[in-house]
């Protein structure tokens, strides 16, 4: 399938000839081009049939048949690769959509922001500590977290470590598939400690012991062992940061149309790249791969509009979600205008919610958290917004960890200014912790099943 009607004027290469943002200054050109030139020969990671299994089920999701779950770390860390990290998030990831498939009665997408999640947006270039001026640190994939001019000098060889991260984490993700880990028999494969201390233990017990009743109710009248419930899909997504990275794994494949970025099933661009005649939407345009965009800040309903039709100019099904991050003070002015207008224009999209970009706060201290009440109002209040506009909430986006951290503020662990010193290891930004993501969830599905939320404020 061709997406994108290009004509002749889009190559891998052709976001170079427009204006670009958030890319790092390598100040050795040989070392890059070395290192961009053994990525391109690398085997994908991901492939286009998977691509294209992805986009099918986000074109239902458009419909309403689905729902979209995307969530993951703000940015990995190459020292956090590793079994027990991965199978958590793994395990946080089937938890939630375990319980957004009971409360919503619809299948859900589990989208991973990870496997390539190395790379990130700064508001600064350069960070000052004591009168001592460095490159801000942009993620494991082009520099170190160490303050120092070694350690934040981008080195291109970190390229090559993130795609080997990625790598190791999609094989090990998808060997615990392969091998049943995701069997809806046995959900107490992905125990995090959440049923044995948290308030909503009993709901979430509840909910697992019904869904094993079903079942095995389904299988008896069957005779068989429904296939589908032992294994499920599994995708994987980042922000399309670092455009050499990128373009490095843009690939044609036989059989097939266009150009497809096997770095992973879904790219998106960040709010702070999205400028319509920048780099990033130039090189997203022409990809294959089924896309995602944060609009926030003050993005008007024009630009919206300008910005589906420039990413998805066939208006195709499954090819363009749009993820909103406007924070819980603002959604409700900024919103409503832009749905109204996509909904007018005929624009096919897939509505996504990021509750969390727009609501981060920095402390006193310099310690920057998010609200657990502030992220589930804004969630409300997109899903109420989205369904007085005539469409539907078909997705979020959260940032989250399957460990015990103490990131964010608030949640029925009742997790207080006090104790983010316990457990704070976010590098950039603050992530639910598994008791957090898994409330939310709790939260979100009774919304969907038509229940208040308790705290809501929305109308």
């Amino acid at each position: 399938m061709q997406t994108s009607g290009l004509g002749d004027d889009w190559a891998p290469d052709s976001w170079q000839r427009k204006p670009v943002t958030q890319q790092p200054v390598y100040p050795d050109a040989k070392a890059l081009d070395s290192a961009l030139a053994r990525l391109s020969r690398l085997p994908p990671l991901v492939t286009s049939w998977e691509i294209e299994s992805l986009r099918r089920q986000l074109a239902e999701a458009t419909l309403g048949e689905r729902f979209l779950l995307q969530g993951g770390d703000c940015s990995e860390s190459f020292e956090d690769c590793e079994s027990d990290s991965i199978a958590a998030k793994l395990k946080i990831l089937l938890q939630m959509s375990l319980v957004l498939v009971q409360g919503g009665k619809k299948r859900v997408i589990r989208l991973g922001r990870f496997a390539g999640q190395y790379a990130k947006p700064r508001s600064a270039d350069t960070e000052t500590r004591g009168g001592v001026t460095l490159p801000v640190y942009r993620g494991d994939m082009i520099n170190r977290a160490n303050f120092s001019l070694a350690d934040r000098t981008p080195d291109p060889e970190l390229l090559l470590r993130g795609y080997e991260r990625s790598a190791l984490t999609i094989n090990f993700i998808r060997a615990l598939i392969d091998g049943g880990f995701a069997d809806l028999h046995h959900p107490e494969y992905w125990e995090l400690g959440f049923v044995r201390r948290s308030p909503l233990a009993a709901e979430y017990t509840r909910m697992v012991e019904s869904i094993g009743e079903s079942l095995r109710f389904m299988e008896t009248l069957t005779g068989g062992t429904l296939g589908d419930s032992s294994q499920v899909d599994f995708f994987t997504s980042h922000e399309g940061l670092h455009l050499l990275y990128e373009q490095a794994q843009t690939r044609r494949v036989p059989w097939r149309e266009g150009w497809y970025n096997l770095a992973t099933h879904l790219p998106w661009i960040g709010n702070r790249t999205r400028a319509l005649d920048g780099a990033h939407i130039e090189y997203f345009r022409g990809i294959q791969n089924p896309i995602a965009i944060k609009l926030g800040g003050t993005v008007s309903s024009d630009e919206a509009i300008a910005l589906c039709e420039r990413l998805n100019p066939r208006n195709e099904s499954g090819r363009l979600t749009l993820i909103t991050r406007f924070g819980a003070d603002r959604i409700e002015s900024l919103l409503p205008p832009i749905v109204d207008a996509v909904r007018r224009a005929g624009k096919v999209v897939l509505w996504s919610c990021d509750p969390m970009h727009g609501n981060t706060e920095s402390l006193s201290s310099g310690v920057k958290t998010r609200r657990f009440d502030r992220i589930l109002d804004e969630l409300e209040k997109a899903f109420h917004i989205l369904q007085e506009g005539g469409t539907h909430l078909g997705g979020v986006h959260f940032e989250l960890t399957g460990d015990d951290v103490t990131e964010c503020v608030g949640g029925a662990s009742g997790v207080t200014e006090a104790d983010l010193a316990r457990a704070y290891r976010s590098q950039v930004d603050p992530r639910l912790n598994y008791e957090q993501a898994l409330e939310m969830a709790l939260l979100l599905s009774r919304l969907m099943a038509g229940k208040r939320s308790r705290g809501s404020t929305s109308h």
